[in-house]
């Protein structure tokens, strides 16, 4: 692979958005975004590219609707301040999706304001390092999940702050992932939820003040090392809970201060 030339995106530059200098590119360019406030959703990145911001410039969605959409192989996202997503009851908007690609890459991200965070949804191989997710949820019916796999793969989560939104961590149909180092606190509903999601790996991970810290539901070969589950409280709250869980490990792990440390149905070979 080659790398490409160097779109630059400024108030003063040859493109002044950012959407203008993703067309404009060619496979394997960058596109490099310069400090600044840039008011603009439904950003289509559908070519290889990397999409560095400089400085942590703004993307504010003006809460029109969905504001990053990934739809190619081998894209890298770096370093944004993303704000103010739309939210709908009939499609799941996310700060940003990744649709169907491979080797992607999304790092040093803030998002804020959001009704989805980061959405992988039929994507593999990627990466999600060292982002910020707050939310302001109060309801469960209108507020989404901070990170949210849907038939996902061989995904590494590590590094990721996520507060204030319905799930921090949500995996489904997800299987061969990492989810390391990350702290999941003051969500609704869980720190930590999957279901259907085999051969994942979850460890270091710290569940804090949610309404429960981790469910995982109907899965197997599943390893649950070195984790916190902190003051998890509730009428009906727990640090974990699992439900049909077959063949996995679950070694290391702290519960502090959580209504029922951990609450086991229908789980075999653990």
């Amino acid at each position: 692979m080659v790398s490409g030339n160097t779109l630059t995106v400024c108030k003063s530059c040859e493109f002044t958005s950012i959407k203008e200098a993703i067309f404009q590119a060619e496979d394997f360019d960058t596109v490099l975004v310069k400090k600044g406030n840039y008011k603009e959703y439904d950003i289509i990145i559908d070519k290889p590219l990397t999409l560095l911001g400089e400085d942590l410039p703004v993307i504010d969605g003006e809460l029109k609707g969905e504001i990053i959409r990934i739809t190619a192989d081998n894209v890298t996202v770096d370093g944004f301040f993303v704000i103010n997503v739309g939210v709908s009851y009939t499609e799941d908007y996310a700060a940003i999706r990744v649709e169907r690609s491979k080797n992607f890459v999304i790092q040093n991200v803030v998002l804020e304001n959001l009704f989805f965070g980061i959405y992988l949804e039929k994507s593999s191989y990627g990466k999600v390092y060292h982002n910020r997710i707050i939310g302001d949820a109060v309801e469960e019916y209108n507020s989404g999940n901070g990170i949210q796999l849907w038939h996902s793969n061989h995904i590494d989560i590590e590094n990721i702050y996520v507060e204030t939104v319905r799930d921090g961590i949500y995996l489904e149909f997800s299987d061969d992932c990492l989810i390391k180092n990350n702290v999941s606190v003051e969500n609704l509903r869980y720190g930590l939820h999957f279901m259907f999601s085999n051969d994942d790996v979850y460890r270091d991970n710290t569940f804090e003040n949610n309404g429960a810290g981790g469910a995982v539901k109907f899965s197997k070969k599943i390893k649950m090392l070195n984790n916190i589950y902190r003051k998890n409280w509730g009428t009906a709250s727990y640090g974990m809970l699992l439900k049909e869980i077959n063949d996995a490990e679950i070694i290391g792990n702290t519960f502090e201060e959580n209504t029922i440390g951990i609450n086991i149905e229908g789980t075999n070979r653990i």
